[in-house]
């Protein structure tokens, strides 16, 4: 609330000129703040899913690969592939152009996770570049809640990945037609996925980065570590990404109150 619309009731502007010589006046208001610049992020197709939703999606797109497989269809490896690709998005929370921009060379070890061998964390070099600059690079890394992501990205890289006949092609994500796998492809695959699991028409693609920030605050990383992790410039970017639920709000509450009761009956 802005300092002078309480100044009727409690005389601060006043009080200020008696004691400073000058009124307080609103410095930043409408017509002077800077907007987001990406102001759609607050659309509803970009809330965060739920753990049962993403779940859902996660069977969904094993449910199609698994379709294919065993009829012999056309389309199996690379339903398989999407598969492994949007439990990817979910684990990171990368924007499309840092996923499809992945090559092989970028999963890196991490000395505290040496269990995770080369999936401990990802390098990522085609950050979302701001104000003429060239893209930011950031490494992210492989959480201990989204750990199982090791064993999905081994599968691929040895199961998966070798029968596109890809030879020397750099790119973690590739084509049946030996190319890397464009943002359209990337998309294709959440929208198949979330029709098969019966979810919202209007939930998109980066609907995955907002639930993957919005896990990580859920699961108590700072917000800094969280910022680092989406590669936001600033923490109020972070902000518009989170949704925390109800669930987490009345844990975190609860929580709170049991430390403050504890705190009373100490005293």
């Amino acid at each position: 609330m802005s300092v002078l619309r309480g100044e009727a009731h409690y005389g601060w502007a006043a009080t200020c000129v008696e004691r400073f010589g000058r009124a307080p006046v609103q410095i930043l208001h409408e017509g002077n703040s800077i907007r987001h610049v990406a102001e759609f992020e607050g659309r509803p197709g970009r809330r965060p899913l739920t753990y049962d939703e993403v779940q859902a999606l996660f069977d969904a797109a094993d449910g199609i690969a698994e379709e294919k497989r065993s009829r012999g269809r056309k389309g199996a490896l690379t339903a398989m592939r999407d598969s492994a690709l949007l439990k990817c998005f979910y684990a990171y929370g990368l924007r499309r152009q840092e996923m499809c921009g992945l090559d092989v060379a970028d999963l890196r070890h991490n000395p505290e996770l040496p269990r995770l061998d080369r999936f401990g964390a990802l390098f990522v070099r085609l950050g979302k570049a701001s104000n003429g600059s060239p893209p930011k690079r950031r490494t992210v890394f492989t959480v201990p809640e989204f750990d199982w992501i090791a064993d999905v990205l081994d599968h691929y890289l040895t199961d998966l990945r070798p029968r596109f006949d890809v030879g020397r092609h750099p790119a973690l994500w590739v084509t049946e037609r030996r190319g890397r796998l464009s943002r359209r492809s990337a998309n294709d695959a959440f929208e198949n996925a979330r029709r098969a699991a019966g979810l919202p028409d209007d939930l998109e693609l980066h609907s995955m980065r907002h639930s993957t920030i919005t896990h990580l605050v859920e699961f108590g990383y700072p917000e800094r570590f969280v910022q680092d992790q989406a590669g936001h410039r600033v923490a109020a970017t972070t902000a518009i990404y989170t949704g925390v639920s109800d669930e987490y709000r009345s844990r975190l509450l609860k929580s709170k109150l049991t430390a403050r009761h504890a705190e009373l009956w100490e005293t």
